[in-house]
């Protein structure tokens, strides 16, 4: 099986959460007492997944803060965009480091939990052949605001339905992808490409399985959708609540602004 390394997104600027993202980062935003991106990390290291990357651009230096912490150390790098470069654009800058390894691609700034495993085995034994992208889907409540995928009888997508008035399912793009090199090298031998879902996904139509997570996923973009996370049920990460960085995150203003926000748009 080949290694398998993470491309972890957490650059955004989090406009829609304003006025929390006016103190803090989307991709560290409390979820049940415990930042957005620990979970993320968390489920990497329990896949076994040692190599990961992270981009950083908007309020870089807490996120740099946060990856400081000694359980962090030596299996995680961040790489700072001055300017945002896309999700392709981050990826062709880094192609060194995704060089022949399958890449698992996700914007730590939403809220998944789910069976990563099977995603994960779903790719690497059991996808279509001739597919080079497994694609994490999940049912949307909302699907006119999402990007809907319609499948062939192999659960390979044929056709995308971006934030139209009636798609034809609920069946939504999750924003979790698995990439085999050739991907990778595809974007890097098209420099003029920078964001994935508009320019790469298309270019691969055909060649995109299918898994979908059948747990939490939310885009946690709005403060209401950040609020319903606080009461999903989803497992803790697996480190202690003991260092230095988390008690102080404890005693972040930004738990406050969150509860009165919600009180604010009831």
């Amino acid at each position: 099986m080949r290694q398998t390394k993470a491309l972890l997104l957490a650059a955004g600027l989090g406009t829609r959460l304003k006025p929390l993202t006016d103190i803090w980062p989307k991709c560290l935003m409390p979820i049940q007492g415990r930042p957005l991106l620990e979970y993320w990390l968390s489920i990497l290291k329990e896949e076994k997944i040692s190599n990961v990357l992270l981009n950083t651009h908007y309020f870089s230096e807490h996120v740099d803060e946060f990856l400081n912490q000694p359980q962090f150390k030596e299996w995680i790098d961040s790489v700072y965009e001055k300017e945002l470069l896309g999700t392709a654009g981050t990826i062709r800058e880094n192609i060194d480091f995704f060089q022949d390894s399958t890449v698992m691609l996700a914007h730590a700034d939403n809220w998944t939990c789910c069976d990563f495993s099977g995603f994960l085995e779903y790719h690497h034994n059991q996808r279509p052949k001739n597919t080079v992208i497994t694609m994490m889907t999940f049912q949307s409540f909302d699907p006119s605001s999402c990007g809907i995928v319609e499948l062939d009888n192999n659960g390979v997508v044929i056709e995308f339905h971006e934030k139209v008035e009636q798609p034809p399912s609920n069946l939504a793009n999750a924003a979790v992808y698995l990439l085999e090199p050739e991907v990778v090298k595809w974007i890097s031998s098209h420099p003029e490409i920078t964001d994935f879902s508009t320019e790469v996904l298309p270019k691969f139509m055909g060649k995109i399985a299918t898994w979908e997570n059948r747990g939490v996923h939310r885009d946690i973009g709005t403060i209401q959708m950040l609020r319903a996370a606080q009461i999903d049920t989803c497992k803790k990460p697996i480190w202690e609540e003991n260092s230095h960085w988390q008690q102080d995150f404890l005693n972040n203003p930004i738990h406050k602004l969150i509860k009165e926000n919600h009180v604010n748009t009831e």
